[in-house]
């Protein structure tokens, strides 16, 4: 039975993907729901029929109080069919009801609708460019998709067991009241425009405070992330001390909305007390004061006592479930924040797979500069023929990164274009064009998942032999078979820690290698690719490396200038142009820039304030 209420809806099915999410609340909430309507539709009937057995009861009650006025025998000789068969559906059939209701909202509704906006949020956030990520922290774009999905599925449980089950609690409480005496719906109506002031006030008032107070507790993810992430940073500093005080102004600011919030919650809950005092009184006292004019029955005045009571039990549920209703709309709208971003890097309508034939990249006055007025390219062109290995050089913020950047397209250009064989690359699908591009980073961070998932994730199709040979290949072999993490799984099983932070820069950078040699793909990047080698392993894999770029176009940026002095052809940038364009020797010989950072250079290295 929980089976089948569990699987009406699949959170994973394939739905129409869009580049622009709604970015008002209800439409933005809507657009997850397409599966959900005829739940729904059911689920509202459902909290209505519930809500009107539960009437219906207190109405019976009170004709019960007045059949007991009358003989017992005669009573029960009359109407004991009729208490029999009430009697068996409140055991039997009232259950029933309830359990379908309760199975709609917690088993079909509720568990699928969190998740597959999640899903989704995930997915959508995932097709952010890398710029996008550079831009906010990991762990507050983590906290929104794990916190808004959670409070959406929040709303929607208040809309169903809540709102529309008191809604209708409440016409039916005025529908028996009028039957009773018209006059006792006077009391009831007054009560209920105070009781909707109430709610007005509090609710106009609760979602700015939540949305304030989910962005606090968003921001102070953030920081506590962020110092977990960088902890190494934070020890080698002694800045303990410091993360703390950095941290603690996030606790208090959190710590202030929260306070906000929970004032408002203070002052609803005197006023409701009061208001459902005015309630019990004027309910009840009117239909005790009906009964002493003899105008309603004994009956009458025990059903408006008990409903009277119901509701005053019922009211502050009811608030309750409307404030946190609004305070989890609150928690939504923040979380929209990352995820109904739109996505502004995006394959061209008619983007079509990346043709590699040769590995040539043309570069046509290629300009960049993030939105700033200086930094990053400006107006480069450049031709690089298939096979031919390219060095680049220059000072920190001379564009080096940026050009790499634009190849793999994780930014598009303020001007010119990229081509490879003949295809611009804005017009062919991102992935393709990744796909035919390896990268070697300086920041050799890996997942936080087993040696092997990390090597597999450049080639998930290769043998067992393919990946042991890509590991022999980067020197990674022998110190991977004698890794053991602390959970007992041994050689490629042992995890790396989050970011690989379980192996040493060495290490990682040997297992980076290592995927990229898997990869094989027909463009090479490397980006300080023997960065965190000592020089014994960097001596060892070397071969290796020249091995990597056989056939193969390259771009390759290195501190150490030994290390790219035997490539086809060194570019010079400075400030985001090229300034020299030749082979090692011939720089030498020019004595310009580049023989500069040569003969600045200890054992073929460029310090950092020339290069970076």
């Amino acid at each position: 039975m929980f089976r089948f209420f569990e699987n009406l809806i699949d959170p994973y099915a394939v739905y129409p993907t869009t580049d622009t999410p709604p970015r008002r609340l209800w439409p933005f909430l809507w657009s997850f729901a397409e599966q959900f309507r005829k739940l729904f539709l059911f689920a509202t009937l459902m909290s209505i029929l519930v809500a009107a057995i539960e009437v219906g009861l207190i109405y019976y009650m009170g004709r019960v109080v007045d059949l007991m006025e009358g003989d017992p025998a005669r009573v029960w000789q009359e109407y004991g069919l009729e208490f029999i068969l009430m009697a068996l559906f409140v055991i039997f059939l009232r259950p029933v009801i309830q359990a379908l209701d309760v199975l709609l909202l917690n088993n079909a509704i509720l568990p699928n609708f969190g998740m597959l906006m999640r899903w989704r949020a995930h997915r959508h956030v995932l097709r952010q460019s890398v710029g996008w990520f550079e831009n906010d922290f990991a762990g507050r774009i983590a906290n929104r998709i794990m916190q808004a999905p959670a409070a959406a599925g929040e709303v929607i449980f208040q809309i169903f067991d809540a709102i529309s089950f008191s809604l209708a609690y409440f016409i039916g409480a005025a529908i028996l009241l009028s039957i009773s005496d018209p006059r006792l719906l006077i009391p009831l109506l007054v009560w209920f425009v105070l009781y909707g002031w109430l709610v007005h006030w509090t609710v106009t008032r609760v979602g700015p405070a939540s949305e304030a107070a989910s962005d606090a507790r968003s921001q102070l993810t953030g920081r506590l992330v962020d110092a977990y992430t960088n902890i190494h940073s934070v020890k080698m500093f002694a800045h303990h001390e410091k993360e703390l005080d950095y941290a603690k102004e996030a606790i208090e600011q959190a710590r202030q909305t929260f306070l906000k919030e929970m004032r408002i919650f203070t002052i609803m809950d005197f006023t409701l007390v009061m208001l459902n005092g005015l309630l019990i009184v004027g309910v009840v006292g009117w239909a005790f004061l009906l009964w002493m004019q003899g105008s309603a029955s004994v009956g009458v005045v025990a059903a408006a006592s008990a409903l009277t009571l119901r509701l005053n039990a019922m009211t502050g549920w009811i608030m309750w479930a409307l404030t946190s209703f609004f305070r989890e709309l609150g928690v939504v709208k923040e979380g929209m924040r990352t995820i109904a971003q739109p996505i502004t890097l995006t394959d061209a309508d008619q983007a079509k797979p990346l043709q590699l034939m040769n590995g040539e990249i043309e570069v046509e006055e290629l300009s960049h500069h993030y939105g700033r007025k200086s930094g990053g390219l400006d107006r480069v062109s450049l031709t690089i023929p298939p096979g031919q290995k390219v060095g680049l050089v220059g000072r920190s913020g001379a564009g080096k990164s940026t050009l790499v950047k634009l190849l793999l397209r994780f930014y598009d250009p303020e001007n010119g274009k990229i081509m490879i064989d003949g295809q611009d690359i804005n017009n062919v699908t991102q992935d393709s064009l990744r796909l035919a591009i390896g990268m070697v980073q300086q920041d050799s961070s890996l997942l936080h998942r087993s040696v092997r998932d990390n090597l597999l994730y450049g080639r998930p199709d290769a043998s067992e032999e393919q990946m042991i040979a890509a590991a022999k290949q980067a020197q990674a072999h022998e110190f991977i078979l004698d890794l053991e993490d602390p959970e007992g799984r041994q050689g490629y099983e042992a995890h790396v820690g989050e970011r690989g932070v379980k192996l040493s820069g060495g290490q990682r950078q040997r297992v980076t290698l290592a995927r990229v040699i898997l990869k094989n793909a027909p463009i090479l990047l490397l980006d300080e690719a023997t960065s965190a080698l000592d020089s014994e392993v960097e001596a060892a894999i070397q071969d290796t490396l020249y091995g990597m770029m056989e056939g193969k176009t390259v771009i390759a940026i290195a501190h150490r200038l030994s290390t790219i002095a035997q490539m086809d052809r060194i570019l010079v940038l400075d400030q985001g142009r090229i300034v020299e364009d030749g082979p090692h020797d011939a720089l030498l010989a020019k004595g310009g820039l580049y023989a500069d950072f040569w003969a600045r250079q200890s054992g073929g290295f460029l310090t950092i304030e020339e290069n970076a």
